[in-house]
């Protein structure tokens, strides 16, 4: 069977900056209350104009030109967004007809902040089997849509932002080395959206009460994320046999930095091996990762022959992790 590999990347950032100080005027709070509970400085809100599917589509013909091909060439297309375009069709279905690419299995997967890593790892499935060749995995959030600023707790963490991969074979010792998803919906009520969907129809009174926005209990959330990726960073290594310490860069979800070090500390890996950009874009959900690696990949923090360990924890809840050498 062959390994799969990340082949190509590429990113597409709003161009407007939301600072703490803009976060001032908006809601009670200051920049040191968010900078110390966060590390957030500055999120990106998307223009009116801008969807979900036409930052993915700019995206990934960055990714398409980094790995030296066409969207022609594409077999698989997954979206992983918690912000799609509308409920139907699925996003992935826009960014398939804007891309130009041949018709192809092309759908949305939802796992919120661990959605590329999902994405990923389904895609992993169909090229080690020889089903497919060439599969783009986009994770995109325009979350500035479902932001309450009303509420502080959550309108100063997320942040607008698409970011892509070209998944394809490679010849070892490249590629992904060793994946794990897992779901436990008894924390499904700590990051959800409360109506919009069957159990609450978009209505008067839902608008009127607010629910249409992210609900979040972060304290809840904060020591099962800890844990959660602390485990499933230390599976996927041991599946390698890998050592914490052999790895050459460790790319977390970009949720809390207090989260980051917490869970670099358990694992031991040193400060200059984890890469963090939450001060510059907060948390952009599912795209938070390939943004992370789109940007190691071009300043070449990120170099052949790298072992890259990515893990992600998000609403459902979710968790997952993935080990690579690039």
């Amino acid at each position: 069977m062959n390994l799969a590999a990340i082949l190509g990347t590429g990113a597409a950032l709003p161009e407007k900056i939301i600072t703490n100080a803009d976060m001032e005027k908006l809601v009670d709070t200051t920049d040191e209350w968010i900078t110390t509970r966060t590390g957030i400085k500055e999120r990106r809100q998307a223009a009116p104009g801008e969807t979900t599917s036409v930052l993915s589509i700019q995206a990934a013909r960055r990714a398409l030109e980094m790995a030296g091909l066409t969207p022609k060439d594409l077999d698989l297309i997954i979206c992983s967004t918690i912000s799609p375009d509308m409920p139907l069709p699925a996003t992935a279905a826009f960014i398939q007809n804007g891309l130009g690419a041949r018709p192809c299995c092309a759908f949305d997967l939802a796992a919120a902040c661990s959605g590329f890593l999902f994405g990923s790892t389904v895609a992993e499935q169909f090229i080690r089997t020889g089903a497919i060749k060439y599969a783009l995995v986009v994770g995109a959030e325009l979350l500035s849509r479902y932001i309450d600023y009303n509420d502080r707790a959550t309108c100063v963490i997320f942040g607008d932002g698409v970011a892509a991969g070209i998944l394809g074979p490679a010849e070892p010792p490249s590629g992904i080395l060793a994946s794990e998803m897992h779901t436990d919906g008894q924390f499904a009520d700590h990051l959800y959206i409360p109506a919009g969907g069957t159990a609450k129809p978009a209505s008067c009174e839902t608008v009127r009460a607010r629910e249409h926005y992210i609900k979040m209990r972060g304290n809840e959330l904060f020591k099962v994320a800890v844990r959660s990726l602390e485990d499933v960073s230390r599976r996927v290594l041991e599946k390698a046999g890998v050592c914490p310490h052999q790895i050459d860069l460790f790319i977390p979800h970009q949720a809390n930095q207090r989260i980051t070090d917490a869970v670099r500390e358990r694992l031991g890996v040193p400060q200059e091996k984890v890469y963090s950009n939450i001060s510059r874009v907060g948390n952009t959900s599912s795209a938070s990762i390939p943004i992370c690696l789109d940007e190691c990949v071009r300043s070449g923090r990120i170099k052949k022959g790298d072992l890259v360990l990515m893990a992600a924890f998000g609403a459902g809840v979710t968790w997952g992790a993935i080990l690579m050498r690039w």
